[in-house]
């Protein structure tokens, strides 16, 4: 599985948690792995998952809600015409995870990849504008 693949699995499971918000009590810890099983499961029998790809797919689910606050507040400030909650889902956490990548990930890599990256997973998973969307505030972001 290449690293697209799993930046696809995990926008999946970051998406189907920020539909659906815990409920109190529940373990958070179990909760993302659940995400991140379901979210595994549906992608296609084809793709088998190695110890690397679910390692990196498990980096940027818990590093992108680890860090969500802040990453929250940068999406913010850069998108200074729409709030965070009117944003689409899909937009919302592409974005989130590619600013995990960019600000806060031990790996680092060049702004222009991690930018490209999330506006391919736009075009493919997001609206006719969402490419052009994320790619705007992520070249924003990448500036400051």
């Amino acid at each position: 599985m290449s690293r697209r693949q799993a930046r696809e699995v995990a926008l999946q499971a970051l998406f189907q948690l920020d539909m659906n918000p815990l409920d109190e009590g529940m373990d958070v810890a179990q909760a993302r792995q659940n995400a991140i099983d379901a979210a595994v499961f549906a992608k296609d029998e084809d793709v088998k998952l190695g110890s690397k790809d679910m390692d990196f797919l498990k980096g940027l689910v818990n590093g992108t809600l680890d860090n969500q606050e802040s990453i929250d507040e940068m999406i913010t400030n850069s998108s200074k015409e729409w709030k965070l909650q009117r944003m689409a889902g899909v937009d919302r956490n592409i974005t989130r995870m590619a600013v995990f990548e960019l600000k806060f990930c031990e790996e680092k890599l060049t702004p222009n990849i991690v930018i490209n990256e999330a506006v391919e997973l736009a075009k493919k998973f997001g609206s006719d504008e969402s490419s052009r969307f994320v790619n705007g505030i992520l070249g924003a972001i990448a500036r400051v």
